[in-house]
C-alpha cells in the first residue's frame, strides 16, 4: 500500500509481483482496486502488477467535481512517472477502459497492449440526463440510494441469487465510494466521445463485453473493435457489466491467452 501526490491529489496504489513487464489495472465506477484481486493472483508471478484507486474512489482523494477523463488520465500519467514506468500493458473495465482509451490517445507508445472490458467510447444520446439522475440520487440519498439499481445492472439475476456473499462484498464497496468521487466521475464518463479517434490506437488490443451488459452493450464494444485496427473481440457468455467477477474463469482465460502470447512466462 502506498500513496503519491500527483495532479493535485493523493493517489493510492499497490504493486504485486517482482518480475516481468508492467501491467496496470483500472477499476469501474463505484469500485476500488480490490475488485481486481482474482486477476492479480493470475498475473503476479509473470508481471509487475500496478493497481490504483481512481480519483474519488477507495483510499485516493475525493475532491469535489466535476472531473474529466483527461484529468483522470493525467492522474495515471503522474503515477507512472513517479514509478519510472515508461511502458505498461493496460487492463480497464468500464470507467477504467474509458481512462485507458483517453490515456492511449494522449500518450501513444506507452501501452504495450490494451484490454478494454465492458466499456464504451461514445456517450449514448440520453447520457446527460441518465448520469444527471444518478448524480442527483447520490447527492440527496447517498450511495445507499444507488445500491440496488447498480447491482442489478452489474450482474445477472441468476448470479446475484447464487452469490449473496459476493453481492455483499461488492455492495460494501459501492456504499463506501465517496459521493464527491462518484459524482465527479459520473460527470467525466457522461461526456466520453472517442470513437472517431480509436483508429489512432496502434497497440495490440482485446475488447471484451458481457453478453447481457446493458450499460455498455456489446454493440458498442463491436464498434470499438471495428475502429481499432487488428483488435480482438470477445463476447463473454452469461455475464452482465462486471464480467471480470461474474465470469472470472472465462475472463481470466481470455486475458491469459492474450497477454501470454506476447510475454513468455518464466
Amino acid at each position: 500500500m502506498a500513496f503519491v501526490h500527483v495532479n493535485g491529489i493523493e493517489l493510492h496504489y499497490t504493486i504485486d509481483g517482482t518480475q516481468g513487464p508492467w501491467i496496470t489495472l483500472s477499476h469501474s465506477l463505484a469500485c476500488n482496486l480490490s475488485s481486481w484481486d482474482a486477476q492479480v493472483e493470475l498475473l503476479k508471478d509473470h508481471f509487475r502488477v500496478l493497481r490504483f484507486d481512481t480519483r474519488g474512489h477507495g483510499q485516493s482523494s475525493a475532491p469535489p467535481g466535476p472531473y474529466t477523463l483527461e484529468q483522470l488520465a493525467e492522474d495515471v500519467d503522474g503515477l507512472l512517472r513517479h514509478l519510472g514506468i515508461t511502458q505498461t500493458h493496460w487492463m480497464g473495465i468500464s470507467m477504467g477502459g474509458m481512462i485507458g482509451q483517453t490515456y492511449a490517445l494522449a500518450h501513444p507508445g506507452v501501452f504495450l497492449s490494451l484490454i478494454l472490458a465492458d466499456s464504451t467510447s461514445r456517450r449514448p444520446p440520453q447520457a446527460a440526463s441518465m448520469w444527471g439522475d444518478r448524480i442527483h440520487i447520490a447527492q440527496t440519498e447517498g450511495m445507499q440510494g444507488l445500491l440496488e439499481s447498480t447491482l442489478t445492472r452489474w450482474f445477472t439475476p441468476a448470479y446475484r441469487a447464487k452469490n449473496p456473499d459476493v453481492m455483499a462484498r461488492i455492495g460494501k464497496g459501492i456504499l463506501e465510494t465517496p459521493v464527491n468521487g462518484f459524482c465527479g466521475c459520473c460527470d467525466a464518463i457522461s461526456k466520453i466521445d472517442l470513437l472517431d479517434r480509436l483508429h489512432e490506437i496502434k497497440c495490440p488490443s482485446l475488447i471484451m463485453v458481457g453478453e447481457h451488459d446493458h450499460g455498455t452493450p456489446p454493440e458498442m464494444s463491436r464498434l470499438m473493435h471495428e475502429n481499432i485496427e487488428g483488435s480482438e473481440f470477445v463476447i463473454i457468455p452469461n455475464a452482465a457489466h462486471i464480467a471480470s467477477i461474474e465470469q472470472e474463469a472465462f475472463f481470466n482465460a481470455e486475458i491469459s491467452r492474450f497477454l501470454f502470447k506476447r510475454h513468455k512466462t518464466p
